[in-house]
């Protein structure tokens, strides 16, 4: 009995494998490996850039350039290689303690410190820092975040280690803060390390926990009602002082007012003078006449006037203050007589 090729394989349990040509099997893994490095050249070729990020193009593992957000095209690995940092974007480090979610933990080997008058204090930082060189921050330090911690631990304690405990806790927190940037920015020029100090915030600075550290809340509370008074006081004389000064110069000013009122009324009153004078020298019998009347008429407004002749025994009445009343009263126009002018030897009562 005989079988066929066909049904001895089909006996073998398995599909016939189709007969290829020569080369034909090497040609296909040719293919498979070009299309395979074809993909790979060409997803290397291009790269993109975030909004926040800056990239570092190494030709050759050399730095060559940069390029910023966007998609860009570079030659495919390993001729060129990308690194990508986040350059544009505020970056924040804790001293003394770490963020866990919404707790902080406290890091005492960070947060222990010793003042200049060997005391304990604990410190508590934040520091704000961005790249602001891409080269000097991937090239010329290991690790920038873990140098930048010590670098701001280092420059903290070299300023809390020259000030007393009293000045930290109250006064002084502002002044260190200054100082400690000063030293930092510092570290980071001597070293070239491409990153930019934007700031640093203490959050505390405060002895050990126990009655040290109630002894010195109640001093730094004593503290701050002695600024609050003072500031009182400021802000009492600032009131004050200018609320004098106004009134100083008011008095200054109505003095001044008075003083030449009294120069303008001296020199009328000159003139005046001078120009009656001027005439009792041209007629002293009349001027001085009716000088007397005018001051009669200031001094006796009611009196009644009598003109008579002390030469003669008969007594001449001459009724003015009637006449002149009733001419008055005719023509409506004054109450007032007018001056009467005495002739020489006349009286007037």
């Amino acid at each position: 009995m005989s079988f066929s090729n066909q049904d001895q394989n089909h006996g073998n349990g398995g599909p016939k494998m189709p007969d290829f040509k020569p080369g034909t099997v090497k040609k296909l893994v040719i293919g498979i490996a070009s299309a395979i490095i074809i993909l790979f050249v060409g997803s290397s070729s291009y790269y993109t850039v975030q909004e926040q990020e800056r990239a570092a193009i190494l030709t050759f593992g050399k730095y060559s350039h940069e390029s910023s957000a966007g998609l860009h095209f570079k030659w495919p690995y390993p001729i060129q290689q990308v690194i990508t940092v986040p350059a544009e974007l505020t970056q924040r480090i804790h001293i003394g303690y770490r963020v866990e979610g919404t707790t902080s933990v406290e890091v005492e080997e960070e947060a222990m410190m010793i003042t200049g008058d060997e005391n304990i204090v604990s410190a508590d930082a934040v520091v704000q820092w961005k790249i602001s060189n891409i080269r000097d921050y991937l090239f010329n330090i290991d690790n920038p975040e873990q140098f930048l911690r010590n670098a701001a631990s280092s420059s903290i304690r070299a300023v809390i280690g020259s000030e007393k405990l009293d000045y930290a806790i109250t006064d002084g927190k502002t002044v260190i803060q200054d100082k400690v940037r000063e030293k930092l920015l510092e570290l980071q020029t001597k070293y070239n390390t491409g990153i930019q100090i934007i700031d640093i915030k203490f959050q505390d600075i405060e002895p050990p926990s126990g009655q040290v550290t109630e002894a010195f809340r109640e001093v730094t509370n004593a503290r701050e009602e002695k600024n609050t008074k003072i500031n009182n006081a400021a802000k009492y004389e600032n009131d004050l002082i200018p609320k004098a000064r106004g009134e100083a110069q008011a008095l200054l000013e109505n003095a001044e007012g008075e003083k030449k009122s009294r120069i303008l009324n001296a020199e009328g009153d000159v003139a005046q003078f001078n120009a009656i004078y001027t005439e009792y020298k041209n007629n002293p019998n009349v001027t001085e006449s009716r000088l007397i009347l005018e001051t009669l008429e200031k001094i006796l407004p009611n009196a009644q006037i009598f003109i008579t002749n002390a030469n003669s025994d008969t007594v001449n009445y001459l009724p003015l203050n009637e006449l002149m009343r009733s001419g008055s009263n005719s023509s409506a126009t004054s109450t007032k007589p007018p001056a009467t002018t005495a002739p020489e030897g006349g009286a007037a009562q």
